[in-house]
């Protein structure tokens, strides 16, 4: 047989074969791993997410947390899970964006071992601190780090996390020296912080505002550019400290190999799941606002995404080893 005609008869396999996956899928639970621990922002997420997936497609979304390595542990079980559409990766702004600029080696590359499939919801973060610090606005916060260099302590999901660089970023920006303490998650962090075990903590508001109107903790302030609309009653860090913004985010990711027509059925009940009103109301009520789009659109933020962190990285002088 020709070479050309058996690659031609090849192709017409392999489409056909993709053509019959994506008209019985799916036919089991879809795993969805979150690579953080369970209570934190992106679990919260993830369940709101899949419950739509799932009652849109039929089947059970079961959400997976694996928490540990700064999400990296969870990142790599979605590596080496088979390409068939039945497991998902909540993808972190920690596992692909600042992971893969900050660390030296990292076992993933997240262009090279994953599909990229939509953005989620991105949010800003907010200024959290132990209930019992005397600290009642950034300002505060500023002049009680200043006055105790290096004994603050703030709390992060782990290193490299978004709050770990906002942690940072507050240190170069502010003028001042408090120290990092990585969890495993937001969740044990916020734990410790109501405990007094750190002082502050600078997370989602998904995580945060629950304990902020039960007055748990202390909510200072929101980490974006301008007040966010979802809590116009907080004021910004940069009110504060001049030039300071960053935010958070979360998309969804496939393992490589995964046949483009399953790929593609996914990413079409993804916009179906994010567009719908009941998601949209939830994931505003957790602060949190929904980002719909195309996989090259995603690609595309996430290449972005790099290229500040990295730049937050060099003059906070953050390496990951």
């Amino acid at each position: 047989m020709p070479r050309l005609m058996l690659r031609c008869l090849i192709a017409a396999t392999i489409s056909f074969i993709g053509a019959a996956q994506a008209q019985t899928y799916p036919s089991k639970p879809i795993r969805f791993i979150v690579p953080t621990a369970p209570g934190g922002s992106p679990d919260i997420l993830a369940r709101i997410v899949g419950n739509k997936l799932g009652e849109q497609m039929k089947t059970q979304v079961v959400v997976d947390t694996r928490p540990g390595g700064s999400g990296i542990i969870g990142v790599e079980i979605a590596r080496a899970a088979a390409p068939d559409g039945y497991t998902l990766l909540l993808v972190t702004s920690t596992t692909f964006a600042s992971l893969p600029v900050l660390k030296k080696k990292l076992p993933y590359d997240p262009d090279r071992d994953f599909i990229a499939l939509s953005r989620v919801a991105w949010v800003a973060n907010v200024v959290t601190v132990n209930a019992g610090l005397g600290v009642n606005s950034t300002a505060d916060l500023v002049k009680l780090a200043k006055a105790k260099p290096g004994t603050l302590n703030y709390g992060s999901a782990g290193n490299g996390s978004p709050a770990h660089l906002a942690g940072a970023m507050f240190n170069v920006l502010a003028g001042v020296k408090t120290t990092h303490i990585p969890y495993k998650g937001a969740a044990p962090a916020m734990s410790d912080m109501m405990g007094g075990q750190i002082q502050f903590l600078i997370t989602s508001p998904l995580v945060a505002m629950p304990h902020g109107r039960a007055g748990r903790i202390k909510v200072l302030a929101s980490t974006g550019a301008q007040r966010d609309p979802l809590l116009p009653e907080l004021p910004t860090v940069a009110d504060t400290v001049p030039g300071y913004e960053i935010v958070q985010w979360w998309g969804i990711a496939a393992p490589k190999g995964t046949p483009a027509a399953v790929t593609r059925r996914l990413h079409q009940e993804l916009m179906t799941a994010l567009n719908a009103p009941e998601v949209k109301a939830l994931m505003n009520k957790n602060g949190a606002t929904p980002n719909p789009e195309a996989p090259a659109e995603f690609v595309a933020f996430m290449k972005a995404e790099r290229a500040r962190i990295a730049n937050v990285g060099k003059q906070a002088g953050i390496v990951l080893d």
